[in-house]
């Protein structure tokens, strides 16, 4: 069941140390996967971790956090080869895809190899919701920050642009994310931005923002805009699932 329209909520959170499990998914990943307006059965979320290298631990963690929300799970895998027949078939068959935190620009690389940038626009353009943490934020825009290259935080600037502005993530629990982006922005190496703290989440709708979310009181949204030389930041009216 798709959603209405394109659906994107882009976070900097979702996922947090479980009680009997490593993992547990939390509000913000509730939110997206009511988003996608299931009823009547378990809602398929498809768990990519492409950015951490498909490791083997994780993937496992993240199908016990998805057992234990109650989610129909699978796991798309891309190392050492997709294990699926048909990548973009098997996405157009879920009602959320959720992207795991790490390297993006490895993300992107690798995607781009086995034509999942093309795969994940279909599926978006389908209403199937996307959905995930840190790189797994970035992604669905034109760029942001990142620790890809090395503990320097450096741009990157080759996101899937599915949504036209770039993003920042972990705002507030990382000192060097804010500046970087600000100077972004002010000198044009990205566009128009929205930034979020840890814990909290944008929702476009299209390529139109709609709100942003948060899990824990105190988190919020930002919007980065360029006048002259200079990054105009604004807090985001923030709303508490």
């Amino acid at each position: 069941m798709p959603a209405d329209e394109p659906t994107i909520l882009a976070t900097s959170g979702g996922l947090r140390p479980g009680e009997r499990t490593f993992f547990e998914f939390s509000a913000l990943t509730h939110y997206a996967v009511e988003l996608a307006g299931v009823t009547g059965r378990a809602p398929r979320l498809c768990t990519v971790a492409t950015a951490l290298g498909d490791n083997p631990h994780v993937l496992h963690a993240l199908a016990e956090a998805a057992r234990v929300a109650g989610y129909e799970h699978s796991h798309l895998q891309l190392f050492p080869q997709p294990n699926v027949a048909d990548p973009a078939e098997h996405l157009l068959a879920q009602d959320v895809v959720w992207v795991m935190g790490g390297s993006v620009a490895n993300l992107l690389a690798v995607w781009r190899v086995h034509a999942l940038d093309r795969a994940m626009r279909a599926a978006w353009e389908a209403g199937v919701v996307l959905t995930g943490v840190s790189a797994g934020s970035i992604c669905w825009h034109v760029g942001g920050t990142t620790d890809s290259f090395g503990p320097e935080l450096r741009p990157v600037t080759n996101g899937l642009a599915l949504l036209p502005y770039g993003n920042g993530v972990h705002y507030d629990a990382e000192d060097r994310r804010r500046p970087l982006m600000q100077r972004l922005v002010a000198d044009g190496t990205l566009p128009e931005s929205y930034c979020s703290d840890d814990d909290a989440g944008l929702l476009y709708r299209g390529t139109r923002f709609v709100e942003a979310v948060a899990e824990r009181d105190g988190a919020r949204g930002y919007h980065l805009v360029r006048e002259g030389d200079s990054a105009v930041e604004t807090p985001l009216d923030t709303r508490l699932l």
